[in-house]
């Protein structure tokens, strides 16, 4: 099975086709838990390798990132929190795991990540509570990974 993944910039995969086998084959994925802050780690290697086979795409769509996630009448922990329900809506794992490291980043407590997921629930009904379970526990990982020193 093939699913289609959106980043852009480091933070954010480019349209590419992920084939899911090969995240279940190490033992990862939806049938097991899986390490989201590990999962980015790995994304993020996969991204530089697209990055030097389609520069000029890549920087295009780091800019679109840029300019939408600057902060204007939304902030970034807003705008973070809305890209999370959008993935869990739209059943995107990867986008799920660097979307929740971004709102951990821009201080999102439990309790925000929990009531935009219920909004993802909401509007994806039963399949985005299974993924909603997954941001929270990706959630999780990141806020127990994150040192004191990098708060702001």
């Amino acid at each position: 099975m093939f699913c289609e993944k959106s980043m852009i910039s480091d933070r954010f995969p480019i349209s590419l086709f992920v084939s899911h086998e090969s995240v279940v084959r190490e033992g990862k994925g939806m049938k097991g838990m899986q390490s989201w802050p590990e999962l980015t780690k790995e994304l993020g290697a996969q991204l530089r390798n697209l990055r030097g086979g389609a520069p000029e795409v890549m920087k295009a769509f780091s800019n679109i990132a840029q300019t939408a996630l600057a902060p204007n009448a939304l902030d970034g922990k807003t705008k973070e929190l809305i890209a999370l329900g959008i993935a869990v809506a739209i059943r995107c794992d990867d986008c799920i795991a660097f979307h929740v490291k971004a709102a951990v980043d821009q201080g999102a407590s439990q309790d925000e990540v929990a009531e935009a997921l219920s909004m993802a629930i909401y509007m994806g009904a039963g399949p985005s509570a299974m993924y909603a379970s997954h941001a929270l526990e990706a959630f999780r990982q990141f806020a127990d990974n994150k040192t004191p020193a990098s708060t702001s």
